[in-house]
């Protein structure tokens, strides 16, 4: 059964650091991207991996600040962030391509970005950027 589980989150204070994992069970050819949505705003994409984790794309609003790498040995996929914002206060999703998609969708960021693009989705861990 293909499953994403994230973990990691938790309060942090502005200009701290959080790392969030997914466990990718069974997904090791899928791009994987992270999503976040705070309440009352639509879902946005923060950015995706490649199924080998060769390639990775930011939204604007994160690059310089967040990181994605994956561990395939572990089945795991993580999402580094730094300079934390209360902005970026948001249940963070992780969410799996499949492989048909996997070899460009990390080289676009409108559709690195794209949910719609995504077919299996994790249940989310809320993050909050506060002091």
């Amino acid at each position: 059964q293909l499953q994403l589980v994230e973990s990691g989150g938790g309060l942090a204070q502005p200009g701290g650091s959080l790392r969030l994992s997914c466990a990718t069970s069974g997904l090791d050819d899928y791009a994987i991207g992270w999503f976040r949505q705070a309440p009352g705003k639509e879902r946005e994409g923060v950015g995706c991996i490649s199924s080998a984790g060769g390639s990775t794309n930011y939204a604007d609003p994160v690059k310089g600040r967040f990181t994605i790498s994956r561990d395939n040995a572990n089945n795991t996929v993580y999402l580094r962030m730094n300079s934390l914002k209360p902005e970026d206060t948001a249940v963070y999703y992780c969410a799996a391509s499949e492989p048909r998609r996997s070899r460009y969708i990390t080289t676009v960021q409108a559709m690195c970005v794209q949910a719609r693009k995504y077919d299996v989705w994790g249940q989310g861990t809320q993050v909050t950027v506060s002091s």
